[in-house]
């Protein structure tokens, strides 16, 4: 994280951000020189997520036509979407195992499902044809990152869009945690990524602390993906869906496993969310004067 671009009193804050963007497009294409197909995937993902949450911190700040990079980027982790479902039903089994219910036998058969169905995915979501598509897109994003009207951007600005992302998080929280709805739970990890991401641009005026709410963040995220790992698993064991055969005991280990998740979640967002926005939003600006 050290090593990544962020803002800092002694750079523009126009020049860092635009190190920042370029940072995460090479993250992006590098992912797509992985040969694994499964961790450029993942990676490619990955670096969309982070691409996203600078472009939402940025949009009002950005020329018009470069608003729509930001659903640019979904359509094209979107594109990948078949592949990583596979994969997170894969981390649902292994989290429902932890209840150590299931026989070795009955897991290593879904675990081979599952792992069927992502190598197949893969094989045709990711083809030479699509990653080139893909660098085509990065290529074009990396252009217009070079013609941004950054050089007046000052640190109050991306101060209140801290806010507004952390505000936004904030609001998503459910008010009935175990009663929330997977799509509820799902919109809520979104704004925690977004949070993540654009909080890691201003560790270096936090460092000890800062580093500590990054984390603190991917906690919970964390917790809210196993919970959309374990929606993805629960909907292959719908009727005529491939793992349906074991409806009747995936079922209850994923209602127990998604309950001790979300209250995990609840702790977590509780504690980072306690700060009233105008008063985070105060902190981060006295941070960034300070001597």
């Amino acid at each position: 994280m050290n090593d990544k671009p962020a803002l800092r009193p002694q750079v523009p804050v126009g020049e860092a951000l635009r190190a920042v963007a370029r940072d995460v497009i090479a993250e992006g294409t590098a992912a797509l020189d992985e040969q694994a197909a499964a961790t450029a995937v993942h990676d490619f993902r990955k670096a969309m997520k982070r691409w996203r949450a600078l472009l939402r911190l940025l949009e009002p700040l950005l020329p018009e036509e470069d608003k729509a990079l930001r659903a640019q980027a979904r359509d094209l982790a979107r594109e990948l979407a078949h592949a990583r479902d596979a994969s997170a039903a894969l981390e649902g089994v292994d989290d429902v195992s932890d209840e150590n219910v299931l026989s070795p036998r009955t897991l290593a058969t879904l675990r081979e499902r599952l792992e069927e169905m992502r190598q197949r995915a893969e094989r045709v979501a990711l083809t030479a044809a699509k990653r080139e598509h893909l660098r085509t897109a990065l290529a074009t994003a990396t252009a217009r990152i070079e013609q941004w009207p950054l050089e007046a951007i000052a640190f109050p600005d991306i101060a209140a869009r801290l806010a507004q992302g952390y505000r936004r998080a904030r609001r998503s929280m459910p008010e009935d945690w175990l009663g929330a709805e997977a799509e509820a739970l799902h919109e809520l990890r979104q704004r925690v990524v977004d949070h993540r991401y654009q909080m890691e641009l201003v560790v270096p005026l936090w460092p000890r602390v800062g580093r500590l709410w990054v984390d603190e963040a991917q906690r919970l995220r964390d917790r809210l993906g196993t919970c959309q790992d374990l929606a993805v698993l629960a909907q292959l064991t719908a009727r005529q869906q491939p793992l349906a055969r074991w409806r009747s005991r995936l079922t209850p280990l994923i209602a127990s496993r998604r309950t001790n998740h979300v209250e995990h979640a609840r702790r977590l967002a509780r504690r980072l969310f306690a700060e009233r926005p105008e008063a985070f939003r105060e902190r981060l600006e006295a941070m960034w004067w300070q001597p």
